[in-house]
C-alpha cells in the first residue's frame, strides 16, 4: 500500500517498536508486526495486531507496571 503520510513510499511487512502510555505508566513493546513505509517508517498496524497489542499492554497496566518493556506475544 501506499503510505498516506509521505505519499512517496510503499510499506512493506516488518517489524517496529511500539511505545503506549496511560497517565503514569509506559509499555514499551518490540518487534510487533506492522506494514512500514520504505520511505519515512511510518508504521501501520492491522486490527487484529492491534488487538492483541491493547490487550497485552492492559495485562502489563493492571499488574502495576510503571515503565514495562517486553516482546510483542504473538
Amino acid at each position: 500500500m501506499q503510505c498516506v503520510i509521505c505519499k512517496q513510499g510503499k510499506t512493506h511487512p516488518g517489524q517496529v517498536t511500539v511505545t503506549l502510555t496511560q497517565g503514569e505508566s509506559t509499555i514499551i513493546v518490540k518487534q510487533v508486526p506492522a506494514e512500514v513505509c520504505e520511505n519515512c517508517g511510518e508504521y501501520y498496524l492491522s486490527e487484529g495486531v492491534t488487538a492483541k497489542l491493547l490487550d497485552q499492554a492492559r495485562k502489563d497496566l493492571e499488574s502495576g507496571a510503571e515503565v514495562e518493556i517486553t516482546r510483542f506475544a504473538s
